[in-house]
């Protein structure tokens, strides 16, 4: 009880979306979007194109889904917008890319579309800069 006064009196709610995001967050940008990035030009080459956008737009959609989105959520900037490229990204992976995958293949992506939906139903919590932005609007009102 103690720490959670240290934190200006929030709830566990906060910090379980805080601890959300960042770790949501960080999964998705260290499994799948840095090594992309790493690893464009060989991505270009086998890059699955499902919405038949073609390899580059297909892998720059990739890339904001997951590198600029995981950002903004783990900053809970524009939170609850930038989990839906995610989740798109994730619905078309799981039904369209691996459609054959079974539970087990696919927990990771389905455990990620868990994550970022729980995100953008819930909101960013208090411990974001969506947080501290309705809080000073509130207070200026």
């Amino acid at each position: 009880m103690r720490a959670l006064k240290l934190l200006g009196g929030a709830g566990t709610p906060d910090l379980g979306l805080l601890y959300a995001r960042l770790t949501g967050a960080a999964l998705l940008l260290a499994v799948h979007g840095l090594p992309k990035l790493l690893h464009w030009r060989g991505e270009l080459a086998h890059i699955d194109d499902p919405l038949g956008l073609g390899p580059g737009i297909t892998l720059a959609c990739a890339l904001f889904a997951e590198i600029v989105c995981p950002l903004l959520v783990a900053a809970g900037l524009c939170t609850r917008l930038a989990c839906l490229p995610v989740l798109f990204l994730l619905g078309v992976s799981m039904l369209l890319v691996h459609p054959d995958w079974s539970l087990e293949q696919g927990q990771f992506g389905w455990l990620l579309i868990i994550v970022f939906g729980t995100i953008a139903l819930a909101g960013p919590g208090r411990f974001s800069v969506d947080g501290w932005w309705s809080r000073r609007r509130a207070r200026d009102l």
